[in-house]
């Protein structure tokens, strides 16, 4: 990978930003699957320092969480007890800015109440103010929030109530029932009540499911290493925040919340990735980091 050429870099990356798999890449490109691996994890690791670097201080109106499943190595009902604590069930953790589209931050790991607490603590040390956040009914949400968050957020929940539907064949599998309730309620302070939802961010989850392969109901391609899944995540959030211009609002989410002032090219998400691990990134304008000159 030290010595792979940085137009097939670029190659590469877009391709998986695109929701190839690393097999059908290799057979595109030419390029070995283990070197795609291994630039996989390169670029990932960028991201993540890219995206922690880069979204402080940011001002949000409305919040909405999820979390997106997925397995890695084997599905949850297969595991044995010889089987290392990572395979299984792998939850990414979403928080979307609801009106500029941008990923604020994200966690991928078991649903449990430590990684939801690790995902709210985050996300509290990079927004300002007293945002309103929605999220579904997951048990811990709603104590964590309070620790996380204090009286300093408005917070509620959505639950959506379903019946199944007659027909169970393959091709529908995986489609919800039909929706018969939905509840909203306030938790904490007064969110209004037209805001609590989370169909924003559900939205992203669709996103990623169509740009990693790796997401993709029934296939082959699943993560079988829980560090190639994080990368991969990364990469997804990094690309779509940077290099991808969102369908309503013309512009890239990070355009949109003020952080960055163009639209990146993947040349300049793997260029910047590798600027955020050596130094400090860029100049600082407001409260806001941005990449100042050099190749965007």
């Amino acid at each position: 990978m030290n010595i792979l050429p940085f137009e097939k870099q670029v190659a590469v990356i877009g391709m998986l930003c695109e929701g190839l798999s690393i097999r059908s890449v290799n057979r595109l490109t030419g390029v070995h699957r283990d070197t795609i691996g291994q630039l996989l994890l390169k670029v990932g690791a960028g991201c993540a320092v890219l995206q922690d670097k880069m979204f402080v201080g940011v001002a949000v109106d409305q919040l909405q969480i999820d979390e997106l499943w997925a397995f890695v190595g084997k599905k949850q009902r297969k595991l044995k007890l010889t089987d290392p604590p990572e395979r299984g069930d792998a939850y990414t953790f979403l928080a979307l800015d609801a009106v500029g589209k941008a990923i604020i931050t994200h966690r991928t790991g078991k649903r449990d109440g430590d990684n939801a607490r690790a995902f709210l603590t985050d996300l509290r040390s990079r927004v300002v103010g007293s945002p309103i956040l929605s999220s579904d009914a997951f048990p811990a949400y709603e104590y964590l929030v309070a620790e996380v968050f204090g009286t300093q957020v408005h917070y509620g929940q959505i639950l959506k109530r379903y019946v199944g539907e007659p027909h169970k064949d393959a091709a529908r599998r995986y489609s919800p029932g039909v929706v018969v309730k939905v509840d909203r309620t306030a938790i904490i302070g007064q969110p209004p009540f037209e805001t609590i939802g989370t169909s924003h961010v559900e939205r992203v989850n669709l996103s990623v499911r169509m740009s990693q392969r790796r997401f993709t109901r029934l296939t082959n391609a699943y993560s079988k290493k829980i560090e190639f899944h994080r990368a991969a995540v990364s990469l997804f959030v990094a690309h779509y925040n940077f290099a991808r211009v969102h369908e309503t609002l013309r512009v890239t989410p990070a355009m949109e919340t003020g952080i960055v002032d163009r639209v990146w090219e993947v040349s300049t998400l793997i260029e910047a990735g590798d600027i955020a691990q050596n130094q400090p990134i860029g100049r600082r304008v407001g409260r806001f980091r941005v990449i100042d000159g050099g190749g965007e």
